[in-house]
């Protein structure tokens, strides 16, 4: 058995609220994931690497992104051929690698690409990349928020919802995807219409759970909040208007909740469609409260930016920590564990077969490499050129 041997640092493990000191790490090079963990009596390994005094904790997990969109435009420039859109998505890839975001999940990918991609990642042909939980196109009505250039499932009844999640899941999906309310880079709907209906929706949880995959909804507001809710999704995407009886049902479910701060924050602070704008400022002033509330009644928060939505770049995902900081009145410890919510959300899949999120025993051997502790400061994982290791192997 390979083992490589990390030494001389300070480590955030992901899950316990303090930094052990003078730290090392043994791997296992053959799996990829962490054998030991101590501070004390290191033991003697051949190939060894010293990480010089600096902090390591857990690889980001974004669980809320669509490679394939364009953060330039302000619906996501899906209008483009299928290799444009390609080349597009791994170029994504790199950047979301590079500012240390190690897995992530997909929430909806024109020509279903990154369903494509992540199968040339498993095999080893698509290098430097996240590990994706694809969902490929999402699944929503005619004239609805999916009806963009080739992007969405057309399904207006339960049987064609049911057909076309089962052909989803042929082509590789793991995370299906519905639209449950109208949203912001939509100009012909309202986040308070409601879209696939509650039936509609349970059909999909219904197909999807019997595979074992995980379902995620947008649900901006009321009443398709609610609908997703009683439909039994796994996540709420958005979720601004959300209320106590929603969060009591929440709670009982054990439904995440993916708030995607950065995406309104950034497209509050930056130039907009003033229809756009208009929709933006009505999440925002409902998002703050609504979402701070959810959080400290307990509903588990998952790190989502909504990357590839206009201003929503693919290296701002450590953003979403100060954010929560900034925003939901938590210190920086309780920010970081929306980290582990998405590595929790992840996991609820039952084919995708990594343990991740956390740095011990058993769990994969994705971290990053810091100059300075994050629990102190949660801004210091928006370093440039922070060190990102995944499965053991250092990838930039």
């Amino acid at each position: 058995m390979s083992k490589t041997l990390y030494f001389n640092f300070h480590l955030f493990n992901g899950q316990d609220d303090q930094i052990k000191k003078h730290a090392w790490m043994v791997v296992d090079n053959d799996k990829g994931t962490i054998e030991e963990i101590g501070n004390q009596d290191q033991p003697k390994i051949k190939s060894k690497v010293n990480l010089k005094g600096k902090y390591v904790m857990p690889g980001m997990i974004n669980v809320h992104t669509h490679i394939t969109f364009n953060p330039n435009s302000p619906s996501g420039d899906t209008d483009v051929d299928e290799i444009r859109s390609t080349v597009r998505a791994i170029r994504h890839l790199h950047e979301l690698l590079e500012s240390g975001v190690t897995t992530i999940r997909g929430c909806g990918a024109t020509y279903n690409i990154d369903i494509v991609l992540e199968k040339l990642r498993a095999k080893g042909k698509l290098k430097h990349v996240p590990t994706i939980l694809p969902a490929g196109k999402p699944f929503g009505i005619t004239g609805g928020h999916s009806d963009l250039p080739n992007w969405g499932y057309h399904c207006d009844s339960v049987d064609a919802i049911r057909h076309d999640v089962r052909v989803g899941i042929k082509k590789g999906a793991k995370a299906i995807k519905v639209m449950a309310t109208g949203g912001v880079i939509t100009p012909q709907d309202s986040m308070f219409n409601p879209q696939l209906s509650i039936e509609d929706m349970k059909t999909a949880v219904e197909e999807a759970h019997h595979k074992g995959l995980i379902v995620a909804s947008h649900a901006e507001a009321n009443p398709g909040l609610k609908n997703a809710i009683e439909a039994g999704v796994d996540s709420i995407e958005h979720g601004f208007e959300i209320n106590d009886e929603e969060i009591d049902e929440m709670l009982k479910q054990k439904t995440f909740l993916t708030s995607t701060l950065e995406c309104n924050w950034a497209m509050n602070t930056n130039k907009v469609p003033k229809w756009e704008k208009d929709k933006l400022k009505k999440c925002w002033s409902m998002l703050i409260p609504n979402i701070k509330h959810a959080w400290h009644r307990g509903v588990p928060v998952t790190v989502g930016t909504d990357a590839g939505c206009a201003f929503t770049y693919f290296d701002a995902t450590a953003k979403e920590f100060e954010l929560f900081v900034k925003y939901m009145a938590v210190g920086n410890f309780e920010a970081l564990q929306a980290n582990v919510n998405s590595a929790k959300l992840i996991e609820r899949c039952q084919q995708f077969n990594e343990k991740i999120g956390i740095l011990k025993p058993g769990y994969n051997a994705d971290f990053l490499v810091l100059d300075h502790d994050p629990l102190k400061d949660v801004k210091a994982i928006q370093q440039k050129g922070l060190g990102v290791y995944k499965k053991g192997i250092k990838e930039c």
